[in-house]
Formats: C-alpha cells, structure tokens, sequence
C-alpha cells in the first residue's frame, strides 16, 4: 500500500507506548519516510551534555538548538538517519540522564521552535510518518492522519525496562524505571510549550494488548479509509 506523496502520519503518545517500533513499520507499509522527532530532542541534550551546557539555562540551550548542526538524512529505502555533526547517533542518546536532560530542555519554546521548523521543512518535501508528542497538535495539525498511542503503565515500564538493557543499562530498577516514565508523563502533559495531548481528531489506539503488526494494520486501514473517503467524497 502506498499513501498520497505528501501525506504526513502523526503518531504521538507519550514514551513506552511503542510509537518508534510501529511509526517504522507503517512508514515502509504505506511508503514514505520515517522520522522520530524524540532523537532530534535527544541530540541537542546529548550536545548540551558533552558540551557542558547547563540544560536550565534556557537562552544558552536554545543557542545551541539553532547552531545544532543536524542532518535528517533520507535514503531510498525511506529510512531517515539522524546524523549530529556528521556522525548518527548511537545508543548513548538513550541513556536515563539524556532522557531527563530532554525532558527538560524540549519545554524551551526556542528549541521547539527550531525542531518544528526542521520537522516541516523535512515533511513537506514529501510527506513522512512522525512520531512524537506534539505532531498532531502543534508540528502538523491539520493533517487528516493523526493517532494517538496509549498503554497501560505496566507494559510501558516493562518495555523500557527492556530497551535500557537492550542498550546495556541494566544497573537501575524496575522502581527506578517506573518512576522515570511517570515524571517523563508528568511534565510532558504539563509543560506550557506544545504539551503532551490530544484531541477529537485523533484515532485512540491502545498498544497494550496489540502485537506491532496488529497496531500497523489498524492504523493503515484507517489512513486509506480516510483516503477512500476523500476519492468518493
């Protein structure tokens, strides 16, 4: 299946919910290119850390954002590498102290400001699946195709329970995890600058009890459902 050339998916949800997992699939299932908007955030953190930025000092770290050197790199097969300085981004970006960092510095609105820009700029070329917290809110909100992921607290632990270990932090408890994921919740909903949210022209799909090619085929049929809607309307 493919969708309209210039078609952009918004998958938002806050983390655990499998957005990056499912946005990849759908993107190859319908054709277009893929970009998680969370490891643009994650790189001004990572550069804000290995350059000694104080990630509470907004103006300092809204500077960095603009002068970020970034490359959102698309290869034929509709991947998108994330490239800082010319290099991609490696599991360190994932790493307990980078999520806090950026938890923190993304409610800056001079680093959503210039994330946005870079995120239109990238879509509107072509279109792309998305994930993130605020595409269809705030990056793209008057696009047909938005959907939001939820899952219970339970299985969003557990999976990042086991993406940490996957990237070889298994020193921090499921207690430690759990709170972690519930602080990410709670100043991402929060936060006055493009906050986690959503509204009626969203499509509600609950992960917890989908496999990931279940949750692609759910979102699929409703993206050209949509679009048949729009031939014949």
């Amino acid at each position: 299946m493919r969708t309209n050339s210039r078609a952009v998916v918004a998958i938002d949800g806050p983390s655990g919910v499998g957005k990056s997992t499912i946005a990849g699939r759908l993107a190859q299932r319908l054709g277009l290119p893929y970009l998680e908007t969370g490891a643009m955030y994650r790189a001004l953190a990572w550069k804000a850390l290995e350059g000694g930025v104080d990630p509470y000092d907004q103006a300092g770290v809204e500077t960095l954002a603009e002068n970020l050197g970034l490359e959102l790199r698309e290869y034929p097969d509709g991947r998108v590498e994330i490239r800082l300085d010319n290099q991609p981004l490696d599991k360190r970006i994932r790493a307990p102290r980078v999520s806090e960092i950026t938890s923190l510095i993304s409610s800056y609105p001079g680093v959503r400001r210039e994330m946005v820009q870079r995120q239109r700029d990238f879509a509107q070329r072509r279109g792309a699946v998305m994930e993130g917290r605020d595409i269809g809110t705030r990056v793209f909100p008057d696009t047909q195709f938005k959907f939001f992921l939820t899952a219970p607290l339970e299985v969003r632990v557990n999976r990042r329970l086991h993406q940490l270990r996957a990237a070889g932090e298994a020193q921090l408890s499921r207690e430690a995890i759990e709170a972690e994921v519930e602080g990410r919740d709670l100043r991402d909903s929060g936060r006055a600058e493009s906050p986690l949210t959503m509204d009626g022209s969203y499509t509600v799909v609950d992960t917890g009890e989908l496999s990931v090619e279940e949750a692609v085929d759910l979102i699929s049929r409703v993206v050209e459902q949509t679009q048949d809607n729009d031939s014949t309307g």
